[in-house]
């Protein structure tokens, strides 16, 4: 099984506002960059869609090590928050349902599809890996006539998908 880092970053300009997420994979001496954006959205939906957009890029099942600077990502994946969420029906407890549902269903089964461990960086501490996702991600939101973050304008009714 291959071994493959991934770095991620999500910025957003205002929240909510223009925002954009950047990936890098790292395999060796290989490197890919990917990056986006979105008109309307949220910088926890950037930091979560990074992780998605790298993972769904592999082309087979991997050992991935997911370099993360928002604790919100990788303490809902390492505490186990994100899977009882999934399993009480999408509530964070009894009175409040969790938010950016969408992207957590995504993630979840993604990851489901690999070897995955999730690791926290300081954001904006000279990492130079996360420092360059987050330089794609912020170039990502100023582009114009970005597409809207249509599951954060108008979320999805039903939470089970």
């Amino acid at each position: 099984m291959k071994k493959i880092s991934i770095y991620t970053d999500g910025a957003c300009s205002g929240n909510p506002g223009p925002g954009g997420y950047g990936v890098l994979l790292v395999h060796g001496n290989n490197i890919k960059e990917i990056s986006g954006g979105f008109n309307k959205t949220t910088n926890n939906r950037m930091e979560l869609l990074a992780c998605i957009v790298g993972l769904e890029a592999l082309k087979e099942k991997c050992n991935v090590n997911m370099y993360v600077d928002s604790k919100y990502v990788v303490d809902s994946i390492n505490k186990g928050w994100a899977k009882k969420w999934r399993r009480n029906g999408w509530m964070r407890n009894k009175k409040d349902k969790a938010v950016n549902i969408d992207l957590w269903k995504r993630l979840l089964d993604i990851i489901e599809e690999h070897e995955v461990t999730f690791n926290w960086v300081k954001g904006h501490a000279g990492h130079a890996e996360n420092e360059r996702c987050d330089t794609l991600a912020t170039t990502a939101a100023a582009k114009d006539n970005l597409p809207d973050d249509e599951n954060y304008l108008n979320p999805p009714k039903n939470s089970l998908f």
